[in-house]
């Protein structure tokens, strides 16, 4: 249940607050938008809360690229050894890789923009919606967050910060996958030996094919994190002052431009 019955009698809301975590409009850059799409398919969509289009190119990445071995072909590529880059690389699947990767990249530029023209109509419409959600699985509510702790404890651990907003899919997501890479990578015991000074032996250990996923996640979970805690905080404010306005400001109450109060 939540603090406000939605009887949709309006037709834009700028937020809704489910068990799930909060889904809200608002102004997003769509060059960035698609760059995380390009950094790893699917971002982009999970940035503009479109998580089922977001996890099923997710997980198509995922899956194409391991039959593809397109990560150990990169590494190899990067290190100037193109013939080893060719030899691993699975030329049976990499074409059905390009259109589904292109494809994120446009369709998330794409739901981006139209995402800030509706905002702009959620804005002037300005409908209530929930400020918090009661369920058997999970209360959430609005609330001020701080940015820079979101940030930190996604550098800790992927997910960490996306829990404390209360992004739960995306942390489930995250949390997840960072769990299979470490363990398939032998990132942990890689970094053992490196830090034992055992160079060759952690880069002996080391599982590129999967490593090499690592990064995007790890990034993406500091910039989602980040980003939904600036946003959230500025929802709440925006809440609380549609509230104090409309339960006890007099309503012959007038602000004139160039007035201080």
């Amino acid at each position: 249940m939540n603090n406000f019955r939605n009887d949709y009698k309006n037709r834009y809301y700028l937020a809704n607050v489910t068990s799930f975590g909060t889904i809200q409009l608002h102004q997003r850059n769509p060059t960035i938008v698609a760059l995380w799409s390009i950094a790893f398919p699917g971002f982009g969509h999970l940035l503009v809360h479109k998580f089922i289009t977001g996890f099923a190119l997710f997980f198509w990445e995922f899956y194409i690229n391991q039959l593809t071995q397109l990560n150990t072909a990169i590494m190899h590529s990067f290190n100037g050894d193109f013939a080893l880059a060719k030899a691993v690389l699975n030329e049976k699947y990499i074409y059905l890789y390009i259109p589904v990767y292109l494809f994120a990249i446009w369709d998330s530029y794409r739901t981006a923009i139209d995402g800030n023209k509706l905002h702009l109509l959620a804005k002037r419409e300005n409908a209530r919606y929930p400020s918090i959600s009661v369920s058997p699985f999970e209360m959430i509510y609005l609330d001020k967050k701080k940015p820079w702790l979101a940030l930190v404890w996604s550098m800790t651990i992927p997910s960490l910060g996306q829990l404390y907003i209360h992004r739960i899919l995306g942390a489930a997501l995250t949390l997840v996958m960072t769990m299979f890479i470490v363990i398939h990578s032998n990132m942990i015991e890689s970094l053992h030996y490196f830090m034992l000074g055992n160079f060759p032996k952690s880069k002996e250990v080391m599982g590129a094919q999967w490593f090499l996923y690592f990064p995007s996640i790890y990034f993406f979970g500091m910039y989602d994190s980040y980003s939904n805690a600036v946003e959230l905080t500025k929802l709440f404010d925006c809440e609380q002052a549609d509230f104090l306005k409309r339960e006890y400001q007099s309503h012959d109450f007038v602000v004139y431009k160039g007035d201080k109060i």
